[in-house]
């Protein structure tokens, strides 16, 4: 069970080594600066990504991917000369910082939801439609995903959208490959559920109000768009 998890030292990714981290960990260790603005333009993107995933926020991400790099400065010298990759390491980082921002999460929604609504124009009456049908898709992403325990949302995130394998996954979490493997497989099966309902509920909504939830508009990729967000990999799509 996963009260009797022993941690994975986030320091210490599991595989061979990316050729470019291994030239600049010693370098990283030593304090060369250098070297840390090189592993930081190699990340930054990454993490950026990893932590939009998980905060739902622009802002937040951007507190979150500079945390993470404050935070791995102040740690290098835990990074394992003969260890693996850092990017599962960084990832890590990333997680820990997100979980604290997320607990502000329900007061900054709050805040938004207060908010009035920009006036639209006729002019513009197509781009709008556009950006509300993002809008509505991003909306549906994130109602689903924050129904999902916070530990199935992290290892969704670092193995399906940052393609972690189980082993750097678990490094990253400082979990066993085991629980990475069940957390994923009950975030997949959970995940097609919720998305299901979801759906269900919009496309009743819409009926009611006289549009199609399902209907797809011409140019707009709802189908493919709704199809793609609930067909997860299979269980063969991280090793």
């Amino acid at each position: 069970m996963e009260h009797n998890e022993q941690p994975v030292h986030p320091a210490h990714p599991p595989d061979d080594g990316d050729p470019e981290d291994v030239r600049v960990r010693e370098r990283i260790r030593a304090g060369d600066r250098e070297a840390f603005g090189a592993l930081y333009d190699r990340y930054a993107h990454s993490v950026h990504s990893h932590a939009c995933r998980l905060t739902g926020d622009l802002s937040a991400a951007e507190d979150v991917m500079s945390e993470t790099f404050l935070a791995a400065w102040r740690t290098r010298e835990q990074i394992d000369p003969e260890g693996g990759r850092l990017r599962p390491w960084l990832l890590g980082i990333a997680t820990n910082k997100a979980r604290n921002h997320r607990r502000g999460v329900g007061r900054r929604l709050a805040f938004l939801a207060r908010q009035p609504k920009p006036k639209e124009t006729e002019d513009f009456a197509e781009a709008s439609a556009e950006r509300l049908d993002h809008q509505r898709e991003l909306a549906a992403v994130r109602a689903v995903l924050d129904r999902l325990r916070q530990p199935e949302r992290e290892v969704l995130a670092l193995c399906v959208w940052a393609g972690l394998d189980y082993a750097q996954a678990a490094a990253a979490l400082g979990v066993p490959v085991g629980t990475v493997r069940s957390r994923l497989s009950r975030a997949r099966t959970r995940l097609r559920g919720l998305a299901g309902e979801h759906l269900e509920r919009e496309a009743e909504e819409s009926g009611r109000s006289g549009r199609s939830g399902w209907e797809p508009r011409r140019g707009r990729g709802e189908v493919g768009g709704r199809a793609a967000f609930v067909a997860l990999p299979g269980e063969g799509g991280s090793r």
